[in-house]
């Protein structure tokens, strides 16, 4: 195997490992807010501004979930794009240079 398209598939094994981490990551954050309202609307003795205090948290923490994926995501694309950048030199080496004239 060439080392262009063995580094293509590390990128497309490293992406498909951190979509994988990221959902987990993501239920279970978003489980842990569920699990905070139905604490929060037993708890009768949290004041109101409390309630909205920690709703708030957890909506910043799936913003910035939202953005932290984004970054990545295009760190990724990034990536990708110059390891194709890299390959179409290559690739266009080959091409000119054929068997019959080697």
């Amino acid at each position: 195997m060439e080392p262009i398209q063995m580094t293509k598939k590390v990128i497309d094994f490293q992406k498909m490992s951190f979509d994988h981490w990221y959902n987990a990551m993501s239920m279970i954050q978003d489980q842990a807010g569920s699990t905070m309202d139905l604490v929060l609307n037993q708890a009768t003795w949290i004041p109101e501004d409390g309630r909205n205090t920690l709703r708030n948290w957890v909506n910043v923490c799936q913003q910035e979930r939202g953005r932290f994926k984004t970054y990545v995501d295009k760190g990724f694309t990034a990536l990708e794009k110059a390891v194709a950048d890299v390959a179409k030199p290559a690739e266009k080496a080959k091409k000119t240079t054929s068997p019959s004239q080697g």
